[in-house]
């Protein structure tokens, strides 16, 4: 349904667990998933970035399973952070490289924030998959 790639002449972004361009085949179904932050089902919130992190992506997994997707499906990621910084990137990067193991990680876009929807939430991940 897609296909992602990393065009010569700019940088390899896999260290930092995304791609540069994804394709898409115009008669794929797009699933657009809301941002999914850390909070488990009960509303909790760990104070750990990397808890957070793995937890959004947990969620993530449950919306696109709903609609018989998984995260192999995924190719945008938009990615809100708070207090980012080098160290944070690295916590992410980790996460990233667990939930999709080896293969190319989805187009990503990371944006600085200075706050999230809940108080103590630190990350928040909306992407789109094609089926």
């Amino acid at each position: 349904m897609f296909q992602l790639s990393n065009p010569a002449g700019l940088y390899d972004p896999s260290g930092n667990a995304y791609s540069h361009v994804a394709e898409v085949r115009a008669d794929s179904r797009l699933l657009f998933i809301a941002g999914q932050g850390g909070e488990d089902c009960n509303g909790q919130l760990s104070p750990l970035f990397a808890e957070q992190a793995r937890q959004a992506l947990a969620n993530l997994q449950l919306a696109l399973a709903c609609k018989g997707a998984s995260l192999a499906q995924v190719f945008k990621l938009t990615l809100l952070v708070v207090e980012h910084c080098e160290a944070r990137l690295r916590e992410w990067v980790a996460e990233a490289d667990r939930a999709w193991g080896p293969h190319m990680k989805p187009t990503c876009t990371l944006i600085p924030v200075p706050r999230l929807a809940l108080d103590g939430m630190l990350v928040e991940i909306e992407a789109i998959a094609a089926l």
